[in-house]
């Protein structure tokens, strides 16, 4: 068996939240494929597929039209060929080439709507679904079967709640024999799992890497998803309601001065000194939100820092990504925080659960209304987040999607 190294560390991961990772399906570190790997920063993300041969009954024509015998064949063919050409289902409008550009800016060319897609980072999954090309979806990352996100996946697709859909990798590892056996005709990777990303490439199999730096980037992926799984409007729907949601929030804060918004600092799960400055996705979530990153200035997605810059900061506010294992009682409590003026005016949340909220999908919308309303409460006392929250999933999915951790 043959590893791959990559020593670089993610400077925006697909979902900030360290896991371990189980087998749910058929594949395994132990099962003799070759496997790549990467030093992550965090991320929370059976039978391939079955062919049912259809069997026509072809009876004698002679049987069927006596009388014509030798003319009713191109009568035949002419009819057939006027109503395939009418629908949209029919086979020229299916084997069209399409192409668009990934997160990379390379372009990458199909001969037609991709229809086996193993797709092996979480978040462009959650797009596929929200576009309704979940069908057209044959293996998914191993994350999905681990951890909060797995009922939520289950109660979208019967095939991940019966474990029948292939894992064979994510964006830290990937079987690369298990994927090539899959036969895809679109693999989506994170794009800084290089190595695997140049063997799929020179065995022919398309690739579209994903590298999520700011919200333009999620509606960029959605776009291209939406053209290379033949479901563009599908895809301008979506970013233009996420669009004009994240408006409707924003200019009810058009007007707020600038000692209006309440300096912020953001918390990773990996640690209470972990955080993200500025030309982060967590940078323009608070500015939209209404408020202002303490270390904005600074630019880096990951930034490890010390108490004391923190204390000298003084936040008003402290956002906590989702966190199994600590909730804002623990920072309160904290007495080394206990000067911060944030923890003196018991202003720490946490975000939910990352399905609702994942930032590096169009869920970034529903992390954006709970800032705003945690950052400003006067100005959304109307908001009811949870139904913000029902009527997004509705929008994305066709459904509030059930199941619980």
């Amino acid at each position: 068996m043959k590893c791959l190294g990559n020593s670089r560390t993610p400077a925006s991961p697909p979902s900030p939240v360290w896991t371990s990772f189980s087998n749910p399906a058929a594949d395994s570190p132990g099962d003799g494929g070759t496997f790549v790997s990467a030093v992550p920063i965090g991320e929370t993300e059976g039978p391939a597929s079955f062919f049912i041969p259809l069997t026509r009954i072809k009876p004698s024509p002679s049987r069927l039209f006596p009388p014509l015998r030798g003319w009713w064949i191109p009568l035949i063919l002419l009819w057939t060929a006027f109503f395939l050409g009418s629908t949209p289902f029919s086979a020229t409008a299916s084997s069209t080439a399409v192409e668009a550009k990934d997160l990379r800016g390379k372009t990458v060319r199909l001969k037609q709507p991709a229809q086996r897609i193993v797709c092996l980072i979480e978040s462009a999954l959650s797009g596929l679904y929200m576009l309704g090309a979940e069908r057209q979806i044959i293996a998914v990352s191993r994350n999905v079967y681990t951890g909060d996100v797995f009922p939520r996946y289950a109660a979208l697709d019967e095939r991940i709640k019966d474990r029948r859909l292939p894992a064979p990798g994510n964006w830290d590892f990937v079987n690369l024999e298990s994927v090539v056996a899959l036969k895809p005709d679109l693999v989506i990777l994170w794009s800084q799992q290089t190595e695997v990303i140049e063997n799929l490439e020179r065995q022919g199999i398309p690739v579209f890497g994903v590298f999520i730096r700011r919200i333009e980037d999620i509606y960029q992926e959605v776009r291209s998803l939406g053209r290379l799984t033949g479901r563009e409007k599908r895809a301008e729907d979506l970013i233009t309601y996420t669009q004009k949601e994240v408006e409707r929030f924003r200019s009810r804060l058009a007007s707020l001065g600038k000692k209006e918004r309440p300096a912020v600092y953001y918390m990773w799960a990996q640690g209470n000194l972990e955080t993200s400055c500025g030309g982060s996705m967590v940078n323009e979530l608070i500015a939209l939100a209404g408020g202002v990153n303490v270390c904005g200035d600074l630019i880096s997605e990951h930034q490890v820092v010390n108490l004391e810059k923190v204390l000298t900061w003084n936040p008003q506010v402290i956002l906590m990504w989702y966190n199994e294992r600590k909730d804002p009682r623990h920072i309160l409590e904290d007495p080394q925080w206990k000067g911060i003026k944030a923890v003196k005016e018991r202003r720490v949340y946490e975000f939910p659960e990352v399905f609702w909220c994942d930032l590096w999908t169009l869920k970034f919308l529903y992390a954006v209304k709970l800032t705003a309303k945690w950052l400003h409460p006067k100005r959304f006392q109307d908001i009811h987040l949870e139904a913000e929250r029902d009527k997004m999933l509705r929008q994305f999915y066709g459904r509030v999607v059930s199941g619980r951790p």
